[in-house]
């Protein structure tokens, strides 16, 4: 998944921002307000629900007559909330937690919404491998998913493990054989979303193993691990017995038969069934996210309706009906010949999405609170691309299919130059199905709230929507909001000004530049290169110009890089496998025993960070949790916790006396405030060397 994001001229309007932000805070001249920060959001004294489901209301760009409010927060001991549901009956809801990709750290946990803060989640059950899938079956009972397995069991009772009865124990979870007898340590999609139909067979997503199947272009046979009765890339089927239930199984049953009911999926994590399916003609849709392709706008995501027995294309095509290159031979002769093109096989997209945005659920609207979504779908788009990070609502005909129109459709971007673009393909611009956001630009805007990831969605009996967002691990209930929508938040990324002085900085520092070229070398050519748009690289660029290719873009990417700061930012994290998120590039775990000096390479990583800005590294003073920093005219910009570092440009700064200069924190740390080139001051009594 790509981080890339884009940036208007003249967009960054930080004095506006807090003027905004100010205002959708509820903040009034004279007034006495102090936003409280949970999970990145800021909060103010605005509510959205009324009685007991009257949350603290977010800042999220919504479409009028509609409101977002905080339910549960990290402050609750949210660590990576991926999936809910609500039990029948009841005002309680099941949530799915992963913990991260720590593999056992899942837990799913009761959520009971009209407790007091800090009171309304508890453990059901823990040590569980990837759960993801909630879903209430036809016979009213709660089933999940793990990498490997489909349970159901009753969270209600005293003891809920107790009650726990597996019905799917064998599925290709994350330690896989492919039919060559390779062996995959961390399958790159384990997780196992699922559904019922109404006569309770039972559809699940089996994942390919890897982005795109290739190993040495130009691939000469099919992709194996996609063929055959077991099939990855696919959705299998289940069926029950007489009685539509599946049994429990004992310790020595065989798991129940499947059948590859649709192949050539690269990862179906949304799957929604119209309320009459299997009827003849009713809809039944996936959502693709699609391989990872180099150009930030290609390959489209896609809305599929899946039919028994056909093929969708992973990985031999891609968009509506584009050849992967790789795969040319393969489609020039034998059952795939022209698969793309003429072959009854294949079935294209019904309508393509915003690429790169990730759909990770989809559902569709049934309820009173919102009579004018009533049987829309709603798709949410989980990717923190400038396309991501929202939530579509489609127009869907009577079988519960969205309708594509004519070209051009356009879809919006989040904070790009260009803010809408047509959906296209490498033969122009396609037809597609309009939408619109019920969520829309989710991006982050330092001192209001930071970018949103949603994962799982449900409709309440009330009719509320309620979603999970991992990234900043909420729980969030929509509501009925009254009066038109608040304006939209500004944009707030680095912009391509800072950039450029960063690479600057690097090109000017004999050292950082082979750190640099070290870097892209041993690390980014090695093992991303396929992933995250080839981090800049093009075929014809001399030495120093892909060095400064893979600087700017990794300057780009939300939160990678905190110049001076390498314990802050993503690129740490995710090549260490810090904390939740996943470990990058995948396999990396292995890489410092398999890989003689991969571990100097992630040293080299931390210390081009740290040095990146000319300057003297200097630590926080400890002493009270937070120390406040300044812009140069007093306005406070925000707080650092003790013991971190800051790069200082001038110890004793000549505009602002027994103060220092020093360069942009990371963001987490800024209020929203100040401008980069008004500055940040700290008083010089709270700063001491690095030891």
């Amino acid at each position: 998944m790509n981080y890339l994001t884009f940036r208007r001229e003249g967009r960054r309007l930080c004095l506006l921002a807090a003027v905004v932000a100010g205002a959708l805070l509820g903040v009034v001249p004279g007034a006495s307000f102090e936003a409280v920060k949970k999970s990145g959001y800021a909060i103010g004294t605005d509510t959205c629900g009324s009685g007991d489901l009257a949350f603290p209301r977010l800042q999220i760009d919504m479409k009028a007559g509609f409101c977002a409010g905080l339910v549960a927060s990290e402050e609750d001991r949210l660590r990576f909330p991926r999936a809910i549901v609500q039990l029948p009956g009841r005002d309680l809801f099941v949530v799915a937690d992963m913990g991260g990709w720590s593999r056992t750290d899942g837990r799913l946990l009761l959520l009971d919404p009209h407790a007091p803060q800090g009171q309304r989640l508890k453990e059901l059950l823990t040590g569980i491998e990837y759960p993801f899938g909630l879903v209430i079956a036809p016979d009213r009972k709660l089933y999940a998913s793990t990498a490997e397995t489909i349970f159901r069991f009753d969270p209600l009772a005293d003891n809920p493990r107790g009650t726990v009865e597996t019905i799917i124990r064998h599925m290709p979870g994350r330690r896989i054989a492919l039919p060559d007898g390779t062996g995959i340590d961390e399958s790159a999609h384990p997780l196992k979303p699922f559904a019922f139909d109404r006569n309770g067979r039972l559809f699940v997503n089996i994942g390919s193993h890897d982005d795109d199947c290739v190993r040495a272009a130009p691939m000469t046979k099919p992709c194996a691990a996609a063929e055959g009765a077991s099939a990855m890339a696919s959705i299998w089927l289940y069926t029950p017995p007489a009685g539509g239930v599946f049994p429990a199984l004992r310790s020595n049953d065989p798991d129940p038969p499947h059948t590859v009911y649709a192949r050539g999926l690269r990862n179906s994590m949304a799957l929604v069934l119209h309320p009459n399916f299997p009827d003849a003609g009713y809809a039944f849709l996936q959502a693709e996210n699609s391989r990872d392709l180099p150009d930030i706008f290609k390959p489209n995501e896609e809305i599929n309706a899946i039919e028994q027995g056909r093929h969708y294309g992973w990985p031999y095509c891609y968009d509506v009906s584009t050849p992967s290159p790789e795969f040319r031979s393969v489609l020039q002769s034998g059952p795939y010949k022209s698969l793309c093109t003429a072959n009854a096989l294949y079935k294209p997209p019904l309508s393509l999405m915003p690429p790169h945005g990730a759909p990770l659920a989809m559902l569709y609207y049934h309820g009173t609170k919102f009579p004018e979504l009533d049987g829309k779908l709603l798709v949410g788009l989980h990717g923190y691309r400038p396309t991501g990070s929202r939530v579509l609502i489609y127009d869907v005909d009577e079988r519960g299919f969205p309708k594509p129109v004519r070209a051009p459709v356009h879809y919006h971007v989040s904070c790009a130059a260009d803010p809408t673009r047509s959906f296209q393909t490498d033969a122009g611009e396609v037809a597609a199905a309009p939408f619109e956001e019920l969520i829309s630009g989710w991006h982050r805007v330092n001192g209001a709230r930071p970018q949103g990831a949603p994962v799982g969605m449900t409709v309440a009996e009330d009719g509320a929507i309620w979603l999970v967002e991992d990234k900043n691990k909420t729980v969030i209930r929509i509501d009925r909001a009254a009066g038109d929508a608040p304006a939209q938040l500004p944009c707030d990324t680095r912009s391509p000004a800072m950039i450029e002085q960063l690479a600057a900085f690097v090109a000017r520092d004999s050292q950082n530049s082979a750190r640099l070229a070290t870097l892209r070398k041993g690390l980014v050519e090695k093992h991303c290169v396929g992933c995250h748009s080839d981090f800049g690289l093009k075929p014809g660029q001399s030495e120093a110009e892909k060095d400064g290719a893979v600087l700017r873009f990794m300057l780009s990417q939300d939160s990678w890089i905190y110049p001076g700061d390498p314990d802050a930012g993503k690129l740490r994290t995710r090549l260490r496998g810090l904390g939740a998120e996943k470990l990058m590039p995948p396999g990396g775990e292995n890489l410092p025993k398999t890989e003689p000096g991969y571990t100097r390479l992630l040293d080299t990583a931390d210390l081009l960070v740290a040095k990146m800005v000319p300057g003297t590294r200097m630590r926080i003073k400890p002493g009270p949790p937070q120390r406040k920093f300044f812009g140069r005219t007093s306005r406070e910009c925000g707080e650092i916790p003790a013991a971190k570092v800051v790069v200082v440009t001038q110890r004793s700064a000549v505009d602002k006396p027994g103060f220092s200069r020093f360069f942009r924190p990371a963001d987490p740390y800024l209020n929203g405030e100040c401008t980069d080139d008004d500055g940040y001051y700290i008083r010089q009594e709270f700063l001491v060397p690095v030891q």
